[in-house]
Order: structure tokens, then C-alpha cells, then sequence
């Protein structure tokens, strides 16, 4: 096995008509017998295999006879530059990931390599992805059954992205109830990142939520344990560890980790038949209809401020699902032009401006304003400048540019104007009693 990275023999320094080719192949979490036939196959077709060391020794029986290009951790776009390099100079070469090539993996950075260089498929070098068996499902498989519902990988690495992104994200994942796979979870120089992740999921889910830490899956110094997202820190968690963090509905027991997919739903029990009102093909009586029933029965009754909280869900998707049915006790209307509808609210009598404080339905802090005479009333320039409310001593500005739809809502006791952020939030609401 040749170590050697710039090595080319004189027959492969001839032949540079014809077209190279970079092989992204996925490993597999470390042991060979895990390895797709595809991936073997790959990498045996190959002149060149490409990737960080420790990742190639885990191959090492099959690179007998390759030139074998081997980097370190933080040289990713160092062996994407080799990789085509090598191919553009008409050689078969294989870049290689441990897990899935596109997971966190090769295939990401060496496509944004090709990119900026103005690749196409039909006139650049060929490159295939093949893919292999990501560290999520190897280390389910270690466990027991925790990935058969709905869930979400996050990597706590902050090294190419930053903090402020992953901590939305695992707050979002928090909150959505998934079962959340941790990637890269900690190493000697980031000790303070799993810490925090521990302490936001902990804010949604319950401390005796099931853990499964997996160490090194199906290599040689492989460990699992099973325990609470509480005493997470207890244990001993670094790079090569995976943590499967369960759901509101995961279970350990007997040794493994299971998320149930949610038969009991819909059946008396995995043995009987089916529960009243349910039919084994058709969708929950909770599903996506009987979701939208009770979101237009709940905001009939109880506004739709309060059905986005109780759903969690931004109050645009609210207004939209009431917009498509015509069973709603709503009359909500999208308005064609946000600042139309606002100079008209401006001037409705007897209006009260409800503005947003926080921009989270959980908290849904809001100030209410009276519309009364004294208030001096402006809408939005034409030149993007805000929406201006005055009066003795104050001035209150909404940034127009923010404000990206526009909704009228009336029933029989008020009219209202909604006005909605890209993200789905209330910026502000105007209304008036009928």
C-alpha cells in the first residue's frame, strides 16, 4: 500500500484523455462485514483512494496495490482539491467517509468544490455517490428499535457551524417531540456544548427520558449503554460516541430502547382488532382531517392566537388551514396588499393594536394599544420606511420589510387585521368590535 499522495505511474501521467471519475463512498460505521457491496465494489474499481487516516485503516485489507492518499481531521477541502485533481488528470478515485458519504460526510464538500468551479455531469469529471450505513441506523441496531418513528440528526459540532444554529435547531427538535440523533456530541476541547444541549432538550422532555450512548459501533472498542437524558453527564461520551435521545412515547425496557410507531392508536391491542372509528388503511381519526376539524372547531371557539399556542404552531399556518375550508366559523380573507389593509385598520373605530413582544406562541407576550384620537397614525413609506404609532412621549416603529402577508378575520362580534412574518409569527394584529 502506497502512502505516497502526489505519486503517478507513467502510464496513468499518458493517459490524460480519458474522462476520470471520484467515487464518494460511504464505509459504513467501521467494520468491513457492515460495508455495501456496491462500496467494496468501489473502492476496488478504484486507482486512488482518498480520506482521513483513521477512516483508512479500517479498510486496510482492501487497498492492497492502491495509491492511497491519507489526510487528517480539518483537511476535508485539501482532499477534495486531490480527489479532482486526480480525476481531472483522468484517474479512478475513491473519497471516502465512515457512515453514509452524504451524512455529514464527503459528498456535501467536494460537490461545492466541483460547484464553484463551474462543473456540469455532461461535461466535468463523473461522479457517483455511493452510499453506506450511517451511524443513526447502526447504532439503532446496537439498541434495539428507537428510529421507527419520526426523527432528527444534529451534530453538536460548532467547528463549521455556529452555536446560535445548532441550539435553534435542537429546540425545535425539543419541542416537535422527535427522537434526535446527536452526531459529534463532545470531544477534549468542546466539553460545554453537550452540556448545553442536554439542559434545552431537558426544557421539553421529561428527565427520565430514555438515552442510548453508543461507542465506536461495530468496531473493536464498541460500548452501550442505556439510561436517562438526566444522567447523560454521568457517563463517559466522546467524538466516535452517537447519542439517541428518545421521545415523549420511547421506552427502555429489557435491555433495549424501542419508539413505538403508534399502532396502540389505532388498535385495542397489537393482537385485536381495530378501535371504533378506525380502519386499518385509512388515516387516524386524529390524522390530517381530524387534525384540521379540531383546528377549525378549537379557533372558532377560542380565537386563533390560542389554537397556534395550544398546537404549537406559527399562527400563519392557522389563518391558511381556516382560509381553505369553508366549514370555518372564521371569515378569513389573505389580503392582496399588506399596506393596504394596514392604512384601512389604522382608521377602523374603536381599534385596539395588539403587537407581539416575544414572537414565540408558547409565550405569546403581547402590548395592547388603543387606537384613540390622540395616536398619530403613519403606514409604511414607499421607500421601506416603518409603520409609525405616536403620542405624548412614545413612538412605536414596525419595520414594513418584516411583514410578508397580510390576513382579514371577522365572525360575528370583531374584524381583525393579521399581519405575519416569513416565519409564520404576528408582528401585530388590528381589531375592532363589529
Amino acid at each position: 500500500m502506497s502512502t505516497d499522495g502526489h505519486r503517478r505511474t507513467a502510464s496513468q501521467s499518458a493517459d490524460m484523455s480519458r474522462r476520470g471519475k471520484i467515487l464518494l463512498v460511504g464505509l459504513g460505521p467501521g467494520d468491513l462485514e457492515q460495508m455495501t457491496g456496491r462500496a467494496q465494489a468501489a473502492i476496488a474499481a478504484a486507482e486512488v483512494v482518498i480520506g482521513y487516516r483513521t477512516y483508512l485503516r479500517s479498510i486496510a485489507p482492501l487497498l492492497t496495490g492502491k495509491t492511497v492518499v491519507a489526510r487528517d481531521m480539518a483537511e476535508e477541502m485539501a482532499r477534495c482539491r486531490e480527489a479532482v485533481a486526480r480525476a481531472e488528470a483522468g484517474q479512478v478515485v475513491a473519497l471516502v467517509s465512515s457512515g453514509d458519504v452524504g451524512i455529514f460526510g464527503m459528498a456535501g464538500p467536494l460537490y461545492e468544490h466541483l460547484l464553484e468551479r463551474a462543473w456540469t455531469p455532461e461535461t466535468g469529471i463523473e461522479v457517483e455517490v455511493v452510499p453506506g450505513v450511517t451511524a443513526a441506523s447502526a447504532c439503532a441496531s446496537l439498541v434495539g428499535a428507537p428510529l421507527t418513528h419520526d426523527f432528527c440528526a444534529i451534530s453538536l459540532s460548532d467547528l463549521l457551524t455556529p452555536w446560535s444554529v445548532i441550539a435553534a435547531r435542537l429546540e425545535a427538535a425539543a419541542r416537535a417531540d422527535f427522537v434526535t440523533v446527536l452526531y459529534n456530541p463532545q470531544s477534549r476541547r468542546r466539553t460545554d456544548q453537550m452540556r448545553e444541549a442536554q439542559a434545552i432538550l431537558l426544557r421539553h422532555r421529561p428527565s427520565d427520558t430514555p438515552l442510548a450512548i453508543v461507542h465506536a459501533a461495530y468496531r473493536p472498542r464498541q460500548s452501550v449503554e442505556l439510561t436517562t437524558l438526566e444522567r447523560l453527564l454521568e457517563h463517559d461520551v466522546g467524538m466516535i460516541s452517537t447519542l439517541i435521545v428518545g421521545n415523549s412515547s420511547s421506552i427502555a425496557q429489557a435491555g433495549v430502547m424501542v419508539t413505538p410507531r403508534g399502532y396502540r392508536r389505532k388498535y385495542d391491542d397489537l393482537d385485536a382488532g381495530v378501535k371504533p372509528g378506525e380502519s386499518p388503511r385509512h388515516s387516524l381519526s386524529s390524522g390530517f382531517a381530524g387534525w384540521r376539524h379540531a383546528l377549525i372547531e378549537h379557533a372558532g371557539r377560542h380565537g386563533i392566537a390560542a389554537t397556534a399556542r395550544m398546537l404549537g404552531a406559527p399562527p400563519t399556518r392557522i389563518l391558511e388551514a381556516l382560509i381553505e375550508s369553508p366549514a370555518s366559523p372564521l371569515g378569513v380573507v389573505r389580503a392582496p396588499n399588506p399596506t393596504t389593509l394596514f392604512e384601512q385598520a389604522l382608521h377602523w373605530p374603536n381599534a385596539l393594536v395588539h403587537l407581539n413582544l416575544t414572537q414565540s406562541p408558547a409565550t405569546a407576550l403581547e402590548a395592547i394599544l388603543e387606537l384613540s384620537d390622540a395616536v398619530q397614525r403613519q403606514g409604511p413609506g414607499a421607500d421601506g420606511a416603518p409603520a409609525t404609532l405616536s403620542g405624548p412621549g412614545w413612538r412605536l416603529e414596525l419595520p414594513w420589510t418584516a411583514v410578508v402577508s397580510a390576513y382579514q378575520v371577522s365572525d360575528h362580534h370583531q374584524i381583525a387585521a393579521w399581519f405575519q412574518s416569513a416565519s409564520g409569527e404576528t408582528l401585530l394584529r388590528i381589531e375592532r368590535p363589529r
